[in-house]
């Protein structure tokens, strides 16, 4: 039987306000699978012309997948938003990759012709859940030296991305932490950072019920000069500070894909066009060179070069990640085309979840540059692995990239 493979859409993203995790972030007191409650609810919300029971999966990633995070947490999710009870839905998990592996894995559904409409994306509470818990790595890993001990560590990851590209400097990553600030901020101020939050209820035994409307962790104060002050805490004279990596955080995401045909067929704006995907493994000790064989796997099954590509959003999990991408590829770390409303070390990198963000900012994006064509979604992955998604522009209006 021969099959022909259907174009796949992302029609829409949201997110909720990303916390800081901990006791006096905004979400200590409030549920996980809440925060997902409210992605899924807003997504129907913001698209009337969709009919509930024509979603045919809902997969939402979490990377601690106990607890408020737990109970197949797609399904669950699903049912607490309200979506008919013949809607099925799954959990995933990919650690900080969670989302864009629910977004690949429900688009691939989608294009063989198993669904016409998903909703995928990722949550992550470390207030309630820290990287970590719950987890029993087999001791074979040390003994049998299938991986240094620092592979299990993400912030030493980072420190052996220093040791291994020395060009790398902690004063280039904390040049480019600040520019993250910076561009959030300008972002935040020119309306572009904002339309796809989804105001969250908070409740708090202490002071009562509360309203998230924005981002808690951007820090607009941040200084080139405070930055070299941090203390570097993976390693005595490290590299790796709080100021140049992303930080523990609270949040949600969700998006609405759709065969392209029933995307119009339900009148559903198409945002951007899946143009391929690829995951890599790499050695867990650098897990951040992960996004390049990635990338290189996405450019080549789709046909693409780097140069083809005209705008970037690559997770901030560290700084020096991002920069070891850029240099691969010749690009600047000031290049406009990369993260140009800021990224992780300013908003907030609630790991499972952060796939979904790229995306939604990326659709965005492409609604405001009708001369780019191309734009590349990228992140690191715990363990040794990097994942690509490359999509097109619908709003292409065919000038260069």
């Amino acid at each position: 039987m021969s099959r022909s493979l259907r174009e796949v859409v992302f029609v829409d993203g949201v997110r909720t306000p990303f916390g800081k995790a901990g006791p006096k972030g905004i979400y200590a007191e409030t549920r996980a699978d809440d925060l997902v409650v409210r992605c899924i609810r807003e997504l129907l919300r913001r698209n009337p012309s969709l009919p509930p029971e024509r979603v045919d999966e809902v997969a939402i990633a979490a990377t601690t997948q106990i607890g408020d995070q737990g109970l197949t947490i797609g399904r669950s999710a699903a049912l607490l938003a309200g979506l008919p009870k013949s809607v099925p839905g799954f959990a995933i998990d990919r650690m900080c990759a969670g989302a864009m592996t629910a977004v690949t894995t429900t688009a691939s559904g989608i294009a063989f012709g198993a669904y016409d409409v998903a909703i995928a994306g990722g949550v992550e509470h470390m207030g309630h859940h820290p990287m970590g818990e719950g987890v029993d790595p087999n001791p074979r890993f040390l003994s049998e030296k299938i991986v240094d001990p620092s592979a299990l560590v993400m912030g030493s990851t980072a420190e052996n991305l220093h040791d291994r590209f020395p060009h790398l400097t902690k004063e280039r990553a904390d040049a480019f932490a600040l520019a993250s600030q910076q561009k959030y901020a300008k972002a935040l101020a020119n309306g572009q950072i904002g339309p796809e939050l989804v105001p969250v209820a908070t409740r708090s035994a202490e002071q009562g019920w509360g309203l998230a409307t924005a981002d808690e962790p951007p820090r607009p104060q941040t200084t080139l000069d405070g930055l070299g002050t941090l203390k570097t805490p993976f390693r005595p004279h490290g590299h790796v500070t709080a100021g140049n990596a992303a930080g523990l955080n609270d949040g949600a995401t969700g998006c609405l894909l759709a065969a392209e045909e029933v995307a119009l067929e339900l009148g559903l704006t198409v945002g951007m066009r899946l143009v391929g995907f690829g995951f890599a493994g790499v050695e867990p000790e650098v897990m951040g060179v992960g996004p390049i064989p990635a990338t290189e796997k996405a450019l080549a099954s789709t046909g693409l070069s780097i140069d083809d590509i005209g705008l970037f959003e690559l997770n901030e999990a560290f700084a020096v990640q991002v920069l070891a991408f850029l240099d691969h590829y010749g690009i600047a770390d000031d290049d406009e085309r990369v993260n140009p409303w800021g990224g992780a070390i300013a908003v907030g990198h609630p790991l499972a979840s952060s796939g979904v963000r790229l995306m939604t900012q990326l659709s965005r994006q492409f609604a405001e540059r009708p001369d780019v064509r191309y734009g590349l979604t990228a992140m690191c992955i715990g363990i040794g692995m990097g994942g690509t998604v490359i999509w097109e522009n619908p709003n292409w209006e065919g000038a260069a990239k």
